[in-house]
């Protein structure tokens, strides 16, 4: 376990957007909660000790414990550790929020995109009896469906689930190995698994057993498993979100491959595809679609 990459940049935004969403679509979706992280051995739970006065890690560390404070909910005999700036986002719940949002403002419109259909000109895209300057691209691994960003590198991640009914109440957020985190009707997520190279649609026996096993490995709780699921992340080769003008077509925006934390990632990087749409600033190296010289390279062949 490390500190994510700019932890101290997106954890402010994402808390800050996330409750001012939550004020504007007048719904509850979010939820700050700390985390525990049970240790595995007192070799771990002394190198945690050591790392707790490092400044770089300290704000994210509410306590360390070295004796068994859940034990009566999960296997923790060397202790662990409490994370704080944790929590989870119902993500149906805030999607459904903002769709109402924009539908009262009539702002919404549910159909299939055929980006077939569009047309890219000096002035900018024309999609059917729309005409606008820009358009950004958001799809996920949509994209991978289309042959105008054949060349976008945007690879799957699958991920898989469960959904389990528990006997009893979790004290927090318990997370080793697997993830436990609260839906509703006294029914909890499980996950998630992280497969590159079995990519066929579906869920998998495989899946449920190392859920499973990881799930019980962690928890004392009784639970009955109620279902599975599945779905794909966009990814890229080296685990960066693609943000920028698609080349060639400086009227064709791209905001991609957030991977397995786009609840986190969104709010800042969003944050700034706006600012520079409006030159209010520039889209940091370490994201931006330039850094993949061969999609310049290739972009007459495929815009």
């Amino acid at each position: 376990m490390t500190r994510t990459w700019m932890a101290d940049q997106i954890f402010p935004e994402l808390f800050k957007f996330y409750q001012f969403a939550e004020e504007k679509l007048k719904t509850k979706f979010f939820y700050p909660q700390p985390l525990y992280r049970p240790f595995l051995s007192a070799e771990e739970q002394n190198e945690w000790m050591g790392l707790s006065s490092n400044t770089t890690i300290k704000p994210y560390i509410e306590k360390i414990l070295t004796t068994s404070a859940h034990g009566d909910q999960v296997y923790d005999p060397f202790g662990g550790i409490v994370l704080n700036q944790c929590g989870f986002l119902d993500v149906n719940g805030f999607l459904a929020g903002i769709q109402n949002y924009l539908q009262d403002k009539q702002s919404i419109k549910f159909e299939h995109f055929d980006d077939g259909l569009m047309e890219v000109d000096t002035e900018g895209i024309v999609y059917k009896n729309y005409r606008a300057a820009k358009i950004i691209f958001c799809n996920g691994i949509g994209s991978l469906n289309s042959s105008r960003f054949e060349k976008l590198p945007i690879r799957l991640l699958k991920g898989e689930t469960l959904t389990i009914e528990l006997e009893e109440v979790p004290e927090l957020i318990y997370n080793r190995g697997v993830y436990l985190v609260p839906l509703a009707n006294n029914r909890y997520r499980v996950g998630a698994t992280y497969e590159t190279k079995n990519l066929a649609r579906g869920t998998t026996e495989m899946g449920r057993i190392e859920l499973d096993q990881k799930l019980k490995a962690l928890i004392k709780i009784p639970y009955q498993v109620v279902s599975q699921d599945w779905g794909f992340r966009p990814t890229t080769p080296d685990r960066r979100p693609i943000l920028g003008e698609y080349p060639e077509s400086k009227n064709v925006i791209i905001f991609n491959g957030l991977g397995t934390k786009g609840v986190s990632l969104a709010p800042y990087f969003s944050a700034q595809l706006v600012n520079w749409l409006l030159g209010r600033g520039e889209i940091q190296s370490e994201v931006n679609i330039k850094r993949f010289k061969s999609l310049s390279s290739k972009s007459r062949e495929v815009v």
